[in-house]
């Protein structure tokens, strides 16, 4: 019998990719999106899904939910993949802002990871791969929130392993390093720098760096990274995926909190 896996966030980049991999692989894919009368290359494959799911909407998460199992039977791996980044000086975000960026990275993933409980508790079995980011073990200037959300998320599965592991239930984290996709275009908000001013420079150094990072085009590694958590039946947890990921990751390890921030400082000239 084909395995069944949900994806958020499969409009593009990582959940586009990854929903195209299953797909090769002979899975039934619920690929879900905000935006689903948008999609037209993964609506022409067999065996793929297309639902309408908004992370910050708990009815269109349940609907989604409800309506793959009714299509596929059951769901035996979902991948929380929505998500965004928001950048700038923390003093400038307003309430909105602050709100937003929490409720689609990890608000919103905890309303779809518990809408697909039930069934894999009922099943006694599944697997839940959380799409963090190497900034959920590293952290860069002027990305508070966005690293406090995936912070969250490395926590909040790290965590959930005990209590869903007697039920068959396995946890996984993929965190991927630099890529290009939508991430550096429309999934990422700036916040207003009007009346500090004082941030500005430092600001526009960091902006400079991140757009003359060296991204890999290579998506397909992060769609095989998940492809991996989700099938390789071990007690694994993390999955740094990129050329940058696990460097970065390791330098963190073997460095106390004072030089790593200098050698940020240094690398981001700020």
């Amino acid at each position: 019998m084909k395995k069944t896996i949900l994806i958020t966030g499969a409009s593009s980049g990582f959940g586009k990719a990854a929903a195209k991999l299953f797909h090769t692989n002979n899975w039934n894919v619920i690929a879900t999106m905000r935006s689903p009368e948008k999609e037209t290359e993964l609506s022409g494959l067999s065996n793929v899904f297309i639902s309408k799911l908004d992370v910050t909407d708990k009815l269109s998460i349940q609907n989604a939910v409800k309506e793959g199992i009714e299509k596929f039977g059951k769901i035996d791996v979902l991948v929380n993949n929505a998500g965004y980044g928001a950048l700038g000086a923390l003093e400038g975000a307003t309430e909105e802002q602050i709100k937003q960026q929490f409720d689609v990275n990890f608000f919103g993933l905890i309303e779809v990871t518990k809408a697909i409980l039930p069934g894999m508790r009922q099943q006694k079995s599944g697997t839940i791969v959380n799409v963090s980011s190497v900034g959920g073990r590293v952290t860069f200037p002027f990305s508070s929130l966005y690293h406090a959300t995936k912070f969250a998320v490395e926590g909040l599965t790290e965590s959930m392993q005990y209590e869903l592991n007697p039920f068959g239930i396995r946890l996984k984290i993929v965190e991927p390093g630099g890529y290009k996709t939508e991430f550096s275009g429309r999934s990422m908000t700036l916040f207003s720098t009007d009346g500090l001013d004082e941030y500005q420079p430092a600001f526009n150094k960091f902006m400079d760096m991140i757009d003359h990072w060296p991204m890999s085009e290579n998506i397909g590694e992060v769609a095989d990274a998940i492809y991996e958590a989700a099938t390789d039946g071990t007690e694994r947890l993390r999955y740094p995926v990129g050329h940058d990921a696990a460097q970065l990751i390791a330098t963190r390890q073997q460095m106390d909190d004072v030089d790593f921030k200098k050698m940020m400082i240094a690398q981001t000239g700020i």
